[in-house]
């Protein structure tokens, strides 16, 4: 991590259309910083300009251009520079690079979650309960799909998480078989919800889902948390949850 203090810039100008063993250079040259463990770095185009070869390169609106100037630009310590600098020539080729001493005068920092925004959940370990839900495709709650409603709900009552799976073949209580049709949009297909938190939390929500899933079967079985790795970043309000199903299913 990048301190406060004495560092170096390290500035790297190169081609746009340039590239290294098939890839686009600047895009080699930032795997390879980020890799390295470089504190940050940020890639500009140039809408005009020239190099060594004195040819003069411009963006005009009737002309994509793919030779104009790029620079791409980290700040990091004396040593890191120095570590991965071999290299950099190597990645850079024709390019040039600019090396300016400089002072940090606060470094950046990791986005830290306010205080009382973590869940209480994340702490989860050890023994908890997972709850499945089968339901169909087409089963509704309020005007919406139950299955987007049960996870508004969950996420409401603030359940660790979950995961909404479709099926693709699977049978029921009627014995009728449901599948995903291909060249067509079915509605008849099995959902599965499934989601692991605590006993307590998940039987308190259990009212919830009693009253939301008029035909269906839930089951609660028991699970050992090996691992829950929480990220704190900001959370889309609008989530994917449709994924595939390669499990048998169930139906209502």
């Amino acid at each position: 991590m990048l301190n406060a203090g004495k560092a170096l810039k390290v500035s790297i100008y190169i081609s746009e259309g340039s590239t290294y063993h098939g890839v686009a250079t600047y895009s080699s040259i930032l795997d390879f910083l980020f890799y390295r463990g470089v504190s940050g770095a940020t890639v500009t185009k140039g809408i005009a300009g020239f190099g060594a070869d004195h040819r003069l390169h411009t963006s005009r609106s009737v002309e994509i251009s793919d030779r104009l100037p790029l620079k791409i630009e980290f700040i990091e310590s004396r040593e890191k520079v120095n570590e991965i600098l071999g290299k950099l020539e190597e990645l850079v080729g024709t390019g040039m690079i600019e090396v300016q001493e400089t002072s940090v005068a606060k470094p950046a920092q990791r986005t830290k979650t306010k205080v009382g925004a973590v869940p209480e959940h994340v702490k989860i370990e050890g023994k908890a309960k997972m709850m499945r839900i089968y339901i169909g495709e087409g089963d509704r709650w309020r005007d919406k799909p139950l299955h987007r409603a049960l996870v508004e709900a969950m996420r409401a009552n603030d359940i660790a998480g979950v995961t909404v799976y479709r099926g693709i073949l699977g049978y029921g209580a009627q014995r009728r078989i449901h599948k995903d049709r291909a060249l067509r949009l079915s509605s008849d297909c099995s959902i599965m919800l499934s989601a692991i938190d605590s006993e307590d939390k998940l039987q308190g929500f259990m009212p919830i889902v009693e009253q939301m899933v008029e035909e269906g079967l839930i089951v609660l079985s028991n699970v050992d948390i090996i691992k829950y790795a929480f990220r704190a970043t900001a959370l889309d309000q609008e989530e994917a949850v449709d994924a595939p199903l390669e499990v048998p299913q169930q139906e209502r």
